[in-house]
C-alpha cells in the first residue's frame, strides 16, 4: 500500500521514521510514516504549491531507502542525476534537490530518526584492571591494540617493537602472551575508551609522560594490518589439489605478484586494507606517498596505487583517488551535513549569507578560510595544544589538527569534518549586519554549538543562536587567541 506524505502539520497516522527537511528554513518538514510513501511538497522557492515528485520506500536495513523519481523533472541526489522512473538508493544525511538544477529548486536532506531500539542508555561496566594490562609491559594498555586471531590486547607502542623484532629474526609474528601465530592487528577504539575510564577513576595508574612518549615514538600500528608468514597453518582436513592451488595463488595485493615501481613485496611485508574499497596494499613508510589519512588515522589506497600507476580489476581492489586527496585539490558546492552539529537551520543561515548577504560561492570562501589555516592566521595559544582545540572547542575530532596543510591528504568525512570547522569560525567572525534580520535577533544559546536540544527539537534549533562567539568565550577564557587581521573581530584572554 502506498500513502502520500505531505509536509509536517497533517495529523498523524503513524510513527515518522524519516523526514526530508529542506534546508531552508521557511519550508516544514515533510515527515514520512509509512513504509512506502509518495512525497508532495514544495519544490520551487518562489511558489508554495505542492507537487508529488518521488517515492520513498523503506529498506529492511531501517537505516536507508530506495527513492522513485515520480515527475517528468531529473532529480539531483547528492549530486547524481535520477531520471524519471529511475531508483537510487539514499542513506541519512542524502541531499536531494527535486529538479535538474540547483538553482531554482529547494534542497531537501534525508533524515532518518532514531528509533527507541537504537537508543542505547549508558551503563556501568565493572572491569578488573588485571584484565586490562599488556602482557608486555605489565601496566595499563596505552593506546590498544588487538591481535587476532586470539585477540589478546597490547599497547601499541609494546607491541609494534615486538612486531619490528619478530620480523627481523624469524618468519612469522607470535603473540606476546600466548604464542599463537598473528595474522592481522589493528587499534581496539572501543577498549581505547575503557583504558581512559580506568585511569580516570584511578590516577593512580597512569603512566610519567616520558613513559608515554617513549611508547609513542615506538607506535607504529595506525590502521588495520595484515601480516603474512611464511609457514603455512597447520589444517586439520587435508584439501583438495583444487584448494592447495588456490592458497599457493592466491595474491593480496598488486604488488605481491608484480613488481611497481621498482617494488614488490615478499614474505614478510605487512600490508594494510583499504578502508574505501578493501584491497590490500603493502604498508611503507619510506615512500613521500601517504598511506593513512592524517584526520583518522586510516588507510586509503587511492593516492598509492595512483602513484604506482595501478589499476584496479576483481581480483585486487583499488579505490578512486577522489576518496583519498590533498586539500588543495578539492572542491565543494555544498554544505557538509555535519556542518554546525547538524542543525540545518544553522547550514541554512550560513549558506544565505555567503550567496544572497555576499554574493560569492561557498567553494571562495571555504579556499579563504584554508588559507588562513595555512598560513596559521588562526593562532592557538599554547595553554591549549592545537589538537586539544580541535576537541574541546569544536567538536571537530580531526586527528594531528596542528600539522594539517594546504598539502595535506584527507578522507572525505574529515574533509566535510575540517570544512564545518572552518565554517564556524566564518560564521563567528561574520559582523551582525550581514546576518539575515530575523536572525540577527535571535537570542544565543548558553550551549551554544554543543546544545542537544538543538538535534530534537525544531524550534529550539529555530529560535535559539547556536554558533555565538560569545560561547567560545565561555568555553575556553583566556585559552584562545584568534588573529584574523582582515576582519578586526574580537579575542579572548
Amino acid at each position: 500500500m502506498v500513502e502520500h506524505g505531505k509536509s509536517s502539520g497533517a495529523k498523524p497516522s503513524d510513527e515518522v521514521w524519516a523526514k526530508l527537511v529542506p534546508l531552508d528554513s521557511r519550508y516544514s518538514d515533510v515527515e514520512i510514516r509509512s513504509n512506502e510513501m509518495v512525497i508532495c511538497s514544495e519544490i520551487i522557492p518562489s511558489s508554495l504549491d505542492k507537487c508529488e515528485w518521488c517515492e520513498i520506500a523503506r529498506n529492511p536495513d531501517q537505516c536507508s531507502a530506495t527513492m522513485r523519481n515520480k515527475s517528468s523533472n531529473t532529480i539531483i541526489v547528492d549530486e547524481d542525476d535520477v531520471q524519471n522512473e529511475d531508483d537510487v538508493v539514499i542513506k541519512c544525511g542524502s541531499e536531494i534537490i527535486p529538479g535538474p538544477n540547483r538553482e531554482g529548486y529547494l534542497s531537501y536532506r534525508f533524515k532518518v530518526m532514531p528509533t527507541q531500539d537504537s537508543c542505547k542508555k549508558q551503563l556501568k561496566i565493572c572491569i578488573d584492571v588485571e584484565h586490562a594490562n599488556c602482557s608486555i609491559c605489565l601496566n595499563i594498555w596505552h593506546d590498544v591494540v588487538t591481535v587476532a586471531p586470539c585477540l589478546h590486547n597490547f599497547c601499541n607502542g609494546c607491541f609494534s617493537e615486538w612486531l619490528r623484532r619478530s620480523q627481523m629474526k624469524h618468519s612469522s609474528v607470535l603473540c606476546p602472551q600466548c604464542r599463537a601465530v598473528v595474522q592481522y592487528v589493528g587499534r581496539n577504539h572501543f577498549l581505547h575508551n575503557i583504558e581512559e575510564g580506568i585511569l580516570q577513576a584511578d590516577t593512580s595508574l597512569r603512566r610519567s609522560d616520558e613513559e608515554v612518549a617513549l611508547l609513542d615514538s615506538y607506535a607504529s600500528i595506525q590502521s588495520n594490518l595484515v601480516i603474512r608468514t611464511e609457514t603455512k597453518l597447520h589444517r586439520k582436513r587435508a584439501r583438495s589439489p583444487l584448494h592447495e592451488e588456490s592458497d599457493t595463488t592466491e595474491i593480496p595485493c598488486p604488488q605481491c605478484g608484480t613488481e611497481f615501481g621498482g617494488f614488490q613485496c615478499n614474505q614478510s611485508t605487512v600490508h594494510l586494507q583499504c578502508q574505501a574499497c578493501g584491497g590490500m596494499m603493502p604498508a611503507r613508510s619510506n615512500i613521500g606517498v601517504p598511506q593513512h589519512c592524517l584526520g583518522c588515522d586510516r588507510a586509503f589506497c587511492g593516492a598509492y596505487w595512483h602513484a604506482q600507476r595501478v589499476a584496479g580489476n576483481n581480483s585486487h581492489p583499488v579505490c578512486s583517488r577522489e576518496t583519498f586527496r590533498p586539500i588543495s585539490d578539492r572542491t565543494i558546492s555544498r554544505i557538509p551535513f555535519v556542518a554546525h552539529e547538524k542543525n540545518r537551520h544553522e547550514q541554512d543561515i550560513t549558506d544565505r549569507c555567503i550567496r544572497q548577504q555576499m554574493g560569492r560561492t561557498l567553494q571562495d570562501v571555504v579556499s579563504d578560510w584554508i588559507a588562513k589555516l595555512n598560513n596559521r592566521e588562526i593562532v592557538y595559544c599554547m595553554k591549549y595544544d592545537p589538537s586539544t582545540f580541535f576537541h574541546i572547542a569544536l567538536g571537530c575530532r580531526l586527528n594531528h589538527a596542528e600539522t594539517i596543510t594546504v598539502g595535506t591528504h584527507l578522507c572525505n568525512d574529515c574533509y566535510d569534518k575540517l570544512v564545518a570547522f572552518l565554517l564556524y569560525w566564518f560564521r563567528i567572525s561574520l559582523p551582525r549586519y550581514l546576518l539575515p534580520p530575523e536572525v540577527s535577533k535571535r537570542e544565543d544559546c548558553w550551549y551554544g554549538y554543543s546544545c542537544r536540544t538543538q538535534h530534537h527539537s525544531e524550534e529550539h534549533a529555530r529560535k535559539r543562536n547556536h554558533d555565538d562567539k560569545n560561547r567560545v568565550a565561555k568555553l575556553c577564557p583566556a585559552q584562545l587567541l584568534v588573529k584574523l587581521p582582515s576582519l578586526s573581530i574580537w579575542d579572548c584572554g
